[in-house]
């Protein structure tokens, strides 16, 4: 009894052999060994020293709401215990029926890289401080989206109604440069960014003019415009200017000024090309028939309770906006 109290002691699994050829029941049963008035429960005991064996092996990560599992790797370890410790996950995770299988690598962990990709993993995407891997291992059709596929510009028609003039700028870089062509300041939505919020940001930015968003009168869609691969969703809004003073921007902006609506619009470029002779028609028969209606914003909460911002007819949104925090949906007029 006294070894048999010493083998407990010592704790090491590989002798629950032992005590199974003994007479003993393993895992399956509980008994409870009395050694001089000790118990022990070997099932529980050498149960429990696998369960946190095995856990020791495996990658810790979180499931999402899919049926995957996401796993954020912080801190380096060799590139042989990562190779271990996925391959027994990736066998776990398979037995449990997971679906994709995220690994989000951090700086610095670059040379987990080919191990994962041996195991079947495949670039998702990247941002400046992470590297995000995926892999799909379940029998059922991949469901894992794409990579971010539009990004989304927006354009600014600043018009000063009592002057009937247009904000327009003319850029130093760019698909516009040298061609003498007066533009409407455009820019990209940043991570995070509302679109109303944007365009009030790039105008500044680019014209030291402070303005008021109005609407969004159109938007545009266009494939492969963007990194050979990416699309670009494009909005065309309506700014109310607030200040009137231009101060352009020096590191973009080569020119900046207040220009008569039509002879904005009768530029040969706005005639020639047909994209923007839309734009340019639009915005002129904003400026000349404010019956011409875009979309306003309306501000409304996530099913979670996060801030959003949604964009619909004027008309409705000024309804919409009326009648925040009611929870009828039968609102009509």
């Amino acid at each position: 009894m006294e070894i048999l109290k010493s083998l407990l002691l010592f704790g090491s699994c590989s002798w629950l052999s032992i005590f199974s050829a003994s007479g003993y029941k393993t895992c399956s049963s509980n008994p409870l060994i009395n050694t001089d008035n000790t118990h022990f429960s070997l099932s529980s005991y050498f149960c429990s020293m696998d369960t946190e064996t095995q856990e020791t092996n495996l990658l810790q990560g979180i499931e999402d709401n899919y049926g995957g599992v996401k796993v954020n790797l912080t801190e380096p370890m060799t590139v042989e215990s990562f190779a271990s410790k996925l391959r027994a996950s990736l066998q776990e995770w398979k037995k449990k029926g997971k679906k994709g299988i995220w690994i989000k690598l951090a700086n610095g962990l670059e040379d987990l890289i080919a191990p994962a990709k041996a195991e079947g993993f495949e670039y998702h995407h990247a941002e400046r401080d992470f590297l995000m891997l995926v892999s799909w291992i379940s029998d059922l059709p991949s469901t894992i989206p794409a990579n971010a596929s539009h990004r989304i510009g927006i354009g600014a028609f600043v018009l000063n109604k009592k002057t009937r003039e247009v904000l327009v700028v003319q850029e130093i870089d760019g698909h516009f440069k040298g061609t003498g062509v007066w533009k409407l300041p455009t820019g990209v939505i940043q991570e995070g960014e509302n679109i109303w919020e944007g365009v009030l940001r790039e105008v500044e930015e680019e014209t030291g003019i402070k303005t008021k968003f109005v609407e969004a009168l159109a938007l545009r869609e266009s494939h492969k415009s963007f990194l050979e691969t990416k699309s670009d969703i494009f909005f065309l809004c309506e700014l109310e200017p607030i200040t009137f003073e231009i101060k352009k921007q020096e590191s973009e902006i080569l020119a900046a000024k207040w220009m008569p609506i039509e002879e904005y619009v009768n530029q040969p470029w706005n005639q020639t090309k047909e994209l923007f002779r839309f734009m340019a028609n639009i915005c002129l028969k904003r400026s000349q028939d404010m019956e011409y209606v875009g979309f306003s914003k309306v501000v409304t909460t996530t099913s979670r309770g996060k801030e959003s911002y949604m964009y619909c007819n004027t008309d409705h949104a000024n309804l919409l906006n009326a009648t925040r925090g009611l929870t009828s949906t039968s609102t009509s007029r």
